[in-house]
């Protein structure tokens, strides 16, 4: 019975949700307004599951000792990919993962860093999941957000082809014989008979086809063995011949069998059925005492807001010139309050025009103070003395080299006349010599005086 529950409690939420999904899709091809895929609680599901079967497979991939002892990463929790929680330590978690999985597939990629460019990272993954013929049919900025459908997508084929890569085989289960544990359920009867649990059985059956749910229909064959096992040990007990010994020892080995262990289960659909109509119970048992309090309530609130209103109606009456005067006083306040930012306006103004006159008067202050100190101050004066000292020597020494320039001038171009005379000299003496120039040679050269 416990298993039939649970089955049907399962069923129920898948029915529902494919349920939910086809009126959707039918809405979609209607023209109607569409939603998102992402926003589809059936879609959520799914990339729940593909992350439970990645985190099976790295298990299996034994990748807390090659990939977090190895990469220094903590171990990733079943469902870190399926929900977005820190995109950039997402990201960086799943491009260290696919490389490592590419690299446990045959490939040869470097594990990226922090600072490395998302969109590279990205890229070569692409490319490399292209090349083991993944499903790549989605842009690549999907990948940088680090969670959600298309990652646990590559991520699952990337896990799958790692196995594959191994060599990796399923096998088939193996079940374990488990020993049911003896439960009497309190305020019941413990024993109950192959008509009553063959009802309930088909009781069942018959509601899970109502509702279009799954059943295993293991449990039913386990039924009928039980029932031809129990029948046997009955009609042989039923027989007079029977030593009474003997028929107690085979009640207490078939006693097991006879026992239904019923826990009570939040899933299970019979448990919430009764503790709906505990509730109505509940509910309208306590629905009398409160609905005459609640109206006990209400009067007094009515009459409570009708001494409130009177009240307010007198007080209004009372306070209505107050209420005149203080409207005037407010409404001359707001005009004090705009000649008062006017005035500021003003004041502003005028404030800013003496700050500019305050930097003239400064400036021309300045000015003053300069030209005042050069006028007291003598030292050009003394330098003007000293200059014209400096010209006069100057003027002085340039006059004595004019003079010795001068004089050596004069006696150089003396030397050079008296040279000249005695050439002319000579040449007259000799033409004196002649017949005709004898008096000549004794006619005397005048002298030059050497201009001084």
């Amino acid at each position: 019975l416990e298993i039939v529950a649970r089955y049907h409690s399962s069923g129920q939420t898948h029915w529902r949700e494919r349920k939910r999904w086809r009126q959707r899709k039918k809405r979609d091809e209607e023209g109607e307004e569409g939603h998102d895929l992402s926003d589809n609680p059936l879609t959520a599901h799914l990339v729940v599951v593909r992350m439970e079967n990645i985190s099976d497979n790295l298990k299996l991939l034994d990748y807390e000792r090659g990939f977090c002892k190895g990469l220094n990463f903590k171990p990733i929790p079943r469902h870190y990919f399926a929900v977005a929680t820190n995109p950039g330590e997402q990201f960086h978690v799943f491009a260290n993962l696919a490389v490592w999985l590419l690299n446990q597939c045959g490939r040869k990629l470097a594990q990226p860093e922090e600072s490395d460019d998302p969109n590279s990272s990205t890229a070569a993954i692409m490319e490399e999941a292209r090349k083991l013929k993944l499903h790549t049919d989605f842009p690549p900025h999907k990948l940088k957000t680090g969670c959600g459908e298309q990652v646990c997508s590559l991520l699952l084929g990337l896990t799958e082809c790692a196995l594959h890569s191994r060599n990796f085989k399923w096998r088939k289960p193996v079940y374990r014989d488990e020993q049911v544990e003896e439960e009497v359920v309190e305020g019941q009867s413990a024993e109950v008979t192959l008509d009553q649990l063959e009802e309930e059985i088909h009781e069942d059956v018959e509601s899970e086809e109502e509702g279009d749910v799954f059943m295993d229909l293991s449990n039913m064959k386990e039924t009928r063995d039980l029932e031809v096992e129990m029948g046997g040990a009955l009609g042989g007990a039923l027989e007079a011949g029977v030593d009474e010994q003997q028929w107690r020892l085979e009640v207490e080995r078939v006693l097991p069998s006879l026992r239904v262990h019923l826990r009570q289960d939040n899933r299970e659909w019979r448990a919430h059925y009764d503790q709906m109509h505990s509730h109505q119970e509940a509910i309208e048992t306590k629905l009398a005492d409160t609905k005459v309090y609640l109206d006990k309530l209400q009067q007094e609130i009515g009459r409570t807001l009708e001494k409130i209103s009177s009240r307010e109606k007198y007080v209004n009456n009372q306070l209505e010139s107050s209420i005149a005067e203080f409207r005037t006083s407010q409404d001359g306040l707001a005009e004090i309050r705009e000649r008062y930012r006017n005035s500021s306006s003003s004041v502003n103004d005028l404030a800013r025009e003496l700050a500019q006159v305050t930097e003239a008067l400064d400036r021309v202050k300045g000015e003053m103070e300069e030209r005042g100190s050069n006028m007291i101050d003598a030292g050009p004066l003394v330098r003007i003395k000293q200059a014209l000292t400096r010209l006069k020597t100057e003027c002085t020494q340039m006059d004595v080299r004019i003079g010795v320039e001068y004089q050596q001038w004069s006696v150089q171009s003396w030397v050079c006349h008296e040279a000249g005379a005695v050439r002319r000299g000579s040449e007259r003496v000799v033409c004196s010599s002649g017949p005709r120039g004898g008096h000549l040679g004794r006619q005397a050269l005048p002298r030059r005086r050497p201009a001084h």
